[in-house]
């Protein structure tokens, strides 16, 4: 096959090129339609449960995603509560409200919220914290005072050491934050004050990252290009054959990505680093074809003759390695997160066109030099012969190595397996979208200052909701018919006067808590005219009216509001929470200025009369709307805004472990469930699933490619030793991250189900080439002596190839990016070595059994033998 198909590819060249041409050009013009998402909430499904959740919950409460704008002073004795600062802090509040995707009446700063104070016995007074800079520093420090005396803005608004003061910006989209943050960047370089500016949370982190990844990926993927060429041209000190493959490369990136976007997929996270895995990976046959075409070329043979000789011989190793590569990404479709589904077939859709253009355009190219050009391939045309390098030396010693010290090698690699398997066991699951950046990087900086002045700057949510006023109305008859039972086996006719008034209240309205609020009326009413044996039945009357309406506007409850308390009392107590801002909180706050102002006022009224009353009145503030972010209008729905100083996965697991083991021990109340929403929550959770997922996927692709070994040598024992270096390097690599304690995170798990793919290739390399060898020596000796020469430089140059062409990720300002580069190239390091060493001391070991000697070395063929 392969012979046929390079005979047809050099009989028409020009087919080849033209077609491959209009491919490349159909991909780029393609790709100016690009449409790009950098939200990893879409990592999961929009139908996922608790993305819906999370989604219902802002909507229910009317949250937005916020950038954390702080606020600095450590130099001022007054710290940032001095009036050149305030000024400016005052300045940038009214410049951020004027920006396009800002929710203007929800953005939070000292400059828009109250003061909440006593204006006397019984009632309150909202004015505004600071509705102008202050004058002087008496003002200053009246602003600080009033302001550390809030529970509600204490470590939120401002830090309790008087340093800081953060600004919490809602804005209408995420992808809209790195723009609006560039917006905020330009108002502070505006502000005559020597404070210090931070910007940070997770909406413009992740915004900023996804920017500065496509920056990245426009410099990398070239970078790598520019190496790849680099180290091809070393290899075989000839430009001319080194611009093919190139070529071919390029035309395989852009038809790849030109045909994802032009299929209207978005460029997320995940496919953006699409280039730098297929230009390293496109070109990895054509170095195998040029390297036996540059050994085996002369110019008597010809370059027709020479390239259908190399193609016989590398067809099938090709087309499995391939396939067996593409599988590995494939597998990634198994995952439950779409961007990685698309991004691991896409990938391995351009594997096979990677392919299937290396056995036409490279045969082809060749076909259109001129014998000028490949004179300088031939041994004679070059300085030194190809068995005479300092790579072909070294992989000679590498042979003798492996074959003279068989048990040495097994055992070691065994015992490195050993250590291997207890790097694994320690490894941690967590990742931080804010890590993704170096540890200088500005909101790196921010998150770690912002969180040591402030309670935190990530944001959880915790929903407590009541199915009790679901059940209202049947409850609510069901108890006054008992009663009405009761009253009259006492005697007491009531049941007419009764249904009177209800009749009056539902000629009136339907709504059944406007009928109730009338029926408390009516009530009172009838207990003044009640006889004495009556007035106590009426007395029961009025109060199963008040549970009913207990019942409709739940979190009215004080028993409600404590256990919130007891709840949020008990997270705070935990390292992970900084601090949680509850229906409670506001409640509490506004019934301590009610009564005296004292500490000791700090509380939760006894009655849901007073609770409605301090609810009532903290409604004729400036921001009635700030209520609704911790209870639904109808009182059946509060949430727990919690602020967490760490956005690492294992904190926020630690804070849902920590607040189901109190609802173990303090059950929630009858009617009530819980559910967690918030953005740090959504990352442990599309996380939680990639691990997984991964997981899964690498497990699919493992027994997938296993099964094409067998299929591909027609041998269980040869299937086997294919999947030994594959497995040896995975399992190194990762053993190695748990030595060094280095978390599990987004990228090492992607890079799982990755390499699968790519580490088998050279074993299967190794293993066909040997076995043909093999049949042509009858020798097992000759035939390792053999594959220590080109074969072995085929595969050498390959993961070199490889290795080094992900090395430019190093050079990127971004995490993940150094991850998957070192990682992979130490992966692809490892599995060359594992088939180059371990493979042929494995083959030593079984050689009577694999590869019997049935020609002495002297009588086997020369290697020019076809």
């Amino acid at each position: 096959m392969g012979r046929r198909l390079a005979t047809l590819a050099m009989h028409h060249p020009r087919v080849v090129f033209l077609t491959t041409l209009i491919l490349t050009l159909i991909g780029t013009a393609l790709i100016p339609l690009i449409e790009i998402d950098t939200d990893p909430e879409n990592m999961l499904p929009a139908e996922q449960a608790d993305r819906v959740r999370h989604n219902v919950i802002k909507d229910q409460f009317n949250l937005h995603d916020m950038i954390v704008v702080g606020v600095v002073n450590e130099s001022h004795e007054q710290g940032v509560f001095n009036p050149r600062s305030l000024e400016g802090v005052h300045r940038l509040s009214e410049g951020i409200a004027e920006i396009d995707g800002v929710i203007r009446q929800d953005l939070l700063s000292l400059a828009t919220v109250d003061n909440i104070e006593q204006a006397g016995p019984g009632t309150i007074r909202f004015e505004w914290m600071m509705n102008r800079p202050p004058a002087d520093a008496q003002a200053a420090r009246d602003v600080r005072d009033n302001t550390l005396d809030l529970p509600l803005y204490r470590d939120t608004l401002v830090s309790g050491d008087g340093e800081a003061t953060a600004l919490y910006v809602p804005i209408e989209a995420k992808d809209q934050s790195y723009r609006i943050a560039g917006e905020i960047r330009s108002l502070i370089a505006d502000l005559d004050v020597t404070d210090t500016h931070h910007i940070t949370g997770l909406p413009v982190a992740e915004d900023t990252f996804g920017v500065e990844m496509f920056i990245q990926m426009a410099i990398s993927a070239p970078l790598a290009a520019l190496v790849i060429f680099a180290l091809m041209w070393w290899f075989f000190r000839s430009v001319t054959l080194v611009i093919a493959p190139m070529l071919m490369a390029f035309a395989v990136v852009l038809t790849t990505v030109g045909t994802l976007i032009g299929m209207g997929y978005t460029v997320h996270i995940m496919s953006s680093m699409i280039p730098i895995f297929l230009m390293p990976i496109a070109v990895v046959d054509s170095v195998h074809i040029i390297s036996e075409f540059a050994d085996r070329y002369r110019p008597e043979r010809g370059a027709r003759e020479t390239m259908k000789e190399v193609m016989g011989h590398l067809f099938t190793p090709m087309l499995y390695t391939s396939v067996t590569s593409a599988i590995g990404f494939a597998s990634l479709a198994f995952t439950p997160i779409p961007p990685v589904q698309v991004f691991g077939l896409f990938v391995a859709g351009g594997i096979l066109l990677a392919f299937v253009l290396t056995i036409l355009f490279i045969p082809a190219y060749a076909a259109v030099l001129g014998p000028a050009r490949l004179a300088s391939l031939s041994s004679a045309g070059r300085r030194r012969a190809p068995d005479d390098t300092r790579l072909a030396r070294g992989l000679s010693a590498v042979g003798r190595l492996a074959i003279g010290h068989a048990h040495a090698v097994v055992l070691i690699f065994a015992a490195s397996l050993g250590l291997a398997a207890y790097g694994i066991s320690q490894i941690t699951v967590n990742d931080n979208p804010v890590r993704w950046f170096q540890s200088d990087h500005p909101i790196r900086v921010a998150d770690r200052v912002l969180n040591e002045h402030f309670a935190g700057t990530y944001s959880a949510y915790l929903r407590l909701s009541s199915d009790v006023g679901d059940e209202a109305p049947s409850r609510f008859e069901t108890r006054v018919d008992e009663r009405l039972a009761e009253a009259e086996a006492a005697g007491l006719d009531i049941t007419q006067t009764w249904q009177r008034l209800r009749g009056d209240v539902e000629s009136k309205t339907e709504d059944f808590d406007r009928q109730l609020e009338e029926i408390s009326l009516a009530v009172e009413d009838e207990m003044f005219a009640a006889s004495d044996a009556a007035y106590p039945f009426w007395e029961d009357m009025l109060t199963l009216v008040d549970d009913a309406r207990g019942d409709l506007n739940y979190f009215k409850r004080p028993a409600a509001l404590d256990y919130i308390a007891g709840l949020q009392d008990h997270l705070v107590e935990s390292e992970e929470v900084g601090k949680v801002n509850t229906l409670a909180d506001l409640v509490r706050t506004v019934y301590r200025e009610l009564r005296r102002g004292e500490d000791s006022d700090y509380r939760i009224p006894e009655s849901r009369q007073a609770v409605a009353q301090t609810i009532l009145s903290f409604q004729g503030s400036h921001r009635p709307q700030d209520l609704w972010r911790t209870v639904t209008p109808d009182y059946q729905a509060t949430n727990l805004w919690l602020q967490l100083s760490s956005g690492d996965n294992q904190d926020m697991e630690a804070v849902v472990d920590r607040t189901e083991a109190y609802i173990a021990d303090n059950p929630l109340p009858d009617g009530v469930s819980m559910s967690w929403g918030g953005l740090n929550y959504i990352n442990v959770v599309w996380q939680d699933a990639m691990v997984k997922g991964m997981a899964q996927s690498l497990a699919i692709a493992w027994v997938m490619v296993a099964f094409m070994m067998l299929i591909l040598f027609r041998s269980v024992i040869f299937g086997l030793l294919a999947m030994v270096p594959l497995t040896v390097s995975i399992a190194l690599i990762y053993g190695v991250v748990g030595l060094i304690g280095k978390y599990y995170d987004m990228p090492i798990a992607v890079l799982s189900s990755l390499t699968l793919g790519l580490s088998v290739d050279f074993a299967i390399h190794f293993i066909e080439r040997s076995r043909e060898t093999y049949r042509l020596t009858g020798n097992f000796t000759e035939t390792m002596r053999r594959m220590f020469k080109e074969p072995a430089r085929a595969i050498s140059r390959n993961a070199i190839v490889i290795a080094v062409g992900f090395l430019p990720l190093l050079a990127a300002p971004l995490v993940p990016y150094n991850t998957v580069g070192i990682f992979l190239a130490s992966i692809m390091a490892a599995s060359a070595l594992a088939s180059i060493i371990l493979l042929p001391a494995l083959l030593r070991l079984m050689r009577n059994r694999l590869m019997p000697d049935t020609h002495p070395a002297s009588d086997t063929p020369s290697e020019d033998t076809p």
